[in-house]
């Protein structure tokens, strides 16, 4: 497959969030182009996007009202992550209802979004919840702007996050694997940053950086391999994408990751969804085995280990990005 037949197989029209986003991302076509225009004004109406809407409960959530996160990974939460990659903004009638009530579900204590017990803030939480909101057109919301302000605040002060640290203290340690807070400044406009957005962002992307997107501690299977959705997973793909939005593409200490990057690519031109998640380690999956009711139901859109579109048109952006 050369590459244009695996630009042709990403533009197919069954798949208008990754047509649209191929357009954009990958040819540069503006928004009043009229290809764009017609592949999102399909979004809604066709393919994966239509589904989940089709899923929906006419008051705005997934599976049951209460907390968005449960059940994982099918909840209101997940699915208004995934929609988020999947270009649906709140353009779309249900998805601002459902990001309403969303933000309702999730009040941050001291004022804006990404609350969870008692409205403390979660770092992998409200990274994801303030990322997907921004691509979803609330990038003026007061809620949102509060989020981003908090995530600053309670960042480690050497850079980055841990996924384990509640509440408005900055994050005792800091992990790859609390990548959401560096995800969310990504999706927000470079011209609205301030000052401490700046300097919080260059921190932790040193911290990545200094690691190469994958040193630390012992070596974890799943990190080496590609998924979607990621809902709060890390793998090399995430830190990729994360770090070249963020105008990192040339740095030298990003070249193990797209090396790894270009050797999974098959003959075809095209990558595999490697996995899907729950994807952890032995030890996580013998707990599941004697815990069954414990274990998350997975949110797929795609098989597992066949050609993905989603993670092609990552990939792809991801290389675009490196000189």
């Amino acid at each position: 497959m050369t590459s244009q037949r695996v630009l042709d197989w990403l533009l197919e029209p069954d798949a208008p969030s990754v047509r649209y986003l191929t357009l954009k991302r990958l040819l540069g076509r503006s928004e009043s182009d009229p290809e764009v225009r017609e592949a999102k004004r399909a979004i809604p109406r066709v393919g994966w996007v239509a589904e989940a809407l089709a899923r929906r409960h006419p008051a705005g959530w997934w599976e049951r009202d209460g907390k968005p996160m449960y059940p994982k990974y099918t909840g209101t939460h997940w699915q208004l992550l995934a929609l988020s990659d999947l270009a649906a903004t709140r353009e779309i009638p249900e998805v601002e209802a459902s990001c309403e009530l969303w933000m309702a579900r999730s009040p941050l204590k001291g004022g804006g979004v990404g609350g969870m017990s008692g409205g403390n803030g979660h770092h992998c939480y409200t990274g994801n919840m303030a990322r997907a909101l921004l691509r979803m057109g609330y990038e003026e919301d007061p809620r949102v702007r509060e989020a981003l302000r908090w995530l600053v605040v309670t960042a480690n002060p050497r850079g980055g996050w841990s996924c384990f640290s509640w509440g408005d203290k900055p994050s005792p340690g800091r992990s790859l694997d609390a990548w959401e807070g560096l995800s969310a400044f990504a999706a927000y406009p470079r011209e609205k940053w301030n000052a401490s957005m700046q300097a919080c962002v260059e921190r932790a992307a040193e911290f990545y950086l200094e690691r190469e997107l994958h040193r630390q501690g012992s070596r974890y299977a799943p990190w080496y391999r590609f998924h979607w959705p990621v809902h709060y997973y890390y793998d090399l793909l995430v830190g990729l994408d994360v770090l070249t939005e963020l105008g990192y593409g040339a740095d030298r200490r990003l070249r193990y990751a797209i090396d790894h990057l270009k050797r999974k690519r098959r003959s075809d031109g095209r990558w595999a969804l490697e996995a899907v998640h729950p994807d952890v380690d032995a030890g996580r999956r013998a707990w599941y085995r004697a815990h069954p009711k414990d274990r998350p139901t997975p949110l797929t859109f795609e098989p597992a280990r066949r050609p993905s579109k989603m993670v092609t048109l990552r990939a792809l952006t991801v290389l675009s990005r490196v000189p």
